[in-house]
């Protein structure tokens, strides 16, 4: 068992290694549900199996001390010198190392795997497309309840919850290629038609109330950029534009996408009908952002949860709190 669990090990270093490295995109659910399997199988083998033999091999070393004293104090020999029964019976106890590391991680390693499909999910924002609202390096938490409970690794809903609302930021698994997370801001829900034309956002023929607000740094670009507080529906949220940009989105193949059809592209920008259980979401760093213009509807299938605390920023502790 020794040498098959150091495999394993081996195993998921290799797999860990590589992920680290960008040789394979690796899913962390998947990853986390067979580790949760596999300690549960070493857990079930010591509780009914390892753990009562080494029991028995202690009582069998307390039975032959017992009865190698009583022989000697039968032979009329009362000073009895021989090995630390303690230290033996302790030594018949001792969990070996390859359990001590699997079945002894699997109360830990089940907690995670629960909090995380069903609670609540950790995320570091990656790039600038949800600037000003989330920074590169902020670590934020996700509510995996919020829009309903699903089962992990085949992200089949069991229990319905919210519906995603305009203005809600959302991670996704991107319709492109599930195996990637992404995060955005719901703009538009089912039915909806949504335009943004010459850098400006309308729903279903009303432009998005937009108030403008001091200039935003942007460091990525190392200069200022034009700054808005934008409402869609309850929410207001802070949004940057960068007028320098060309308006283009790549259209014109209403099949590069599914339902692109819904979809018209001009030199003024995109508008789109929403279909039925999909949304529309874009960053809030409108220009610097990969969002529905380019690559279409996010299904709601393919929602993981709402965005809605940073936790941490290793750079900036003021970054710590809710957001919009």
């Amino acid at each position: 068992m020794s040498a098959l669990t150091a495999g394993l090990f081996g195993a998921l270093f290799v797999y860990g290694f590589g992920w680290f490295l960008g040789y394979w995109t690796g899913n962390f659910s998947l990853l986390l549900f067979v580790l949760t399997v596999v300690t549960l199988a070493y857990w079930l083998a010591e509780r009914f199996h390892f753990a009562p033999r080494r029991r028995e091999a202690a009582e069998r070393i307390e039975a032959q001390a017992a009865a190698r004293r009583a022989e000697l104090q039968r032979q009329g020999i009362t000073q009895v010198d021989g090995p630390d029964l303690e230290t033996a019976r302790a030594a018949a106890l001792a969990q070996p190392w390859w359990l001590d590391w699997t079945a002894g991680l699997f109360p830990v390693i089940l907690v995670v795997f629960l909090l995380r499909s069903f609670v609540v999910e950790p995320f570091k924002i990656p790039s600038a497309s949800m600037v000003p609202t989330l920074l590169v390096g902020d670590l934020i938490l996700v509510s995996k309840y919020h829009y309903g409970i699903r089962l992990p690794v085949i992200h089949t809903k069991i229990v319905d919850n919210h519906a995603p609302a305009r203005g809600d930021v959302v991670v996704f698994r991107f319709p492109a290629d599930p195996r990637i997370d992404y995060i955005k801001r719901v703009v538009a829900i089912p039915g909806d038609e949504v335009s943004y034309l010459r850098q400006r956002l309308s729903i279903n023929g009303q432009p998005v109330p937009a108030e403008r607000l001091p200039d935003f740094y942007d460091e990525e670009v190392m200069r200022y950029v034009p700054q808005f507080s934008e409402k869609l529906g309850p929410v207001e949220h802070r949004i940057v534009v960068d007028p320098t940009r060309a308006v283009f989105f790549g259209g014109g193949d209403p099949a590069r996408f599914p339902f692109g059809e819904n979809c018209r592209y001009t030199t003024e920008g995109v508008s789109c009908k929403v279909p039925e259980g999909h949304f529309f979401v874009m960053g809030d760093n409108r220009d610097n952002s990969q969002d529905s213009r380019f690559w279409g509807f996010v299904p709601e299938a393919n929602i993981v949860g709402r965005a809605f605390f940073i936790w941490m920023n290793f750079g900036n502790f003021g970054r710590i709190g809710r957001f919009d």
